[in-house]
């Protein structure tokens, strides 16, 4: 399929798709006059990349681990483990902003906010 199929296929623009072909996250075929052509399984990887870009994993993140999910024998467990990670990580990051809360919150009744 050409890019523009992609596209409509995905709901991304054509810009996006070239985007994401610079930062190797897909890749196509180029034909003799320069046209982009992607294989059919290609509308899955791109929807899986604009869904995990929506639950909070950047393209870097995306990009170190596409490879291996797309090889995985089992896809559905690998999956489940990135998103677990994620989750983790989330949840260490809330806890750590609730403790900085805290201290924010008692560095507010001080005379001076900044002494130790």
């Amino acid at each position: 399929m050409r890019i523009g199929e992609l596209s409509e296929a995905c709901a991304v623009s054509r810009d996006t798709l070239r985007f994401y072909e610079q930062r190797g996250l897909i890749a196509s075929q180029r034909s003799a006059n320069g046209y982009r052509h992607y294989p059919a399984e290609m509308v899955q990887l791109v929807l899986y990349i604009k869904t995990a870009q929506r639950l909070g994993f950047s393209l870097g993140e995306i990009g170190s681990s596409v490879g291996a999910l797309w090889h995985s024998a089992e896809p559905d467990l690998a999956v489940t483990q990135l998103l677990q990670d994620k989750l983790t990580l989330i949840e260490t990051r809330i806890n750590e902003l609730g403790l900085l809360r805290q201290e924010l919150q008692q560095r507010l009744g001080q005379a001076c906010p900044l002494n130790p």
